[in-house]
């Protein structure tokens, strides 16, 4: 049985916020790990970026959203611990 994740495995987005349900695999599957700003169709849609430049990318959304830096901080530190990053 596959895991299930409470948080994209990239971003650290609450999977339950993603508009469209999550990522996809390449077979049209959803993907229980991602969701589906950072992959779709089997593959991640930024995959040169590395854990810092994600943190930095969702602090600025963040930020566009109205959070506060002390939010965004707080919700992007664990960043580098998620598994897209392990490696």
């Amino acid at each position: 049985m596959e895991k299930s994740y409470k948080f994209c495995q990239s971003c650290g987005m609450p999977l339950s916020k993603d508009e469209q349900g999550g990522g996809t695999e390449a077979d049209g599957s959803k993907s229980t790990k991602y969701c589906s700003h950072c992959y779709e169709n089997g593959q991640y849609t930024l995959p040169d970026i590395t854990a810092k430049g994600m943190k930095d990318r969702v602090k600025e959304k963040m930020s566009e959203m109205g959070y506060s830096p002390i939010v965004a901080w707080f919700f992007t530190f664990n960043i580098p611990k998620l598994e897209r990053w392990r490696s």
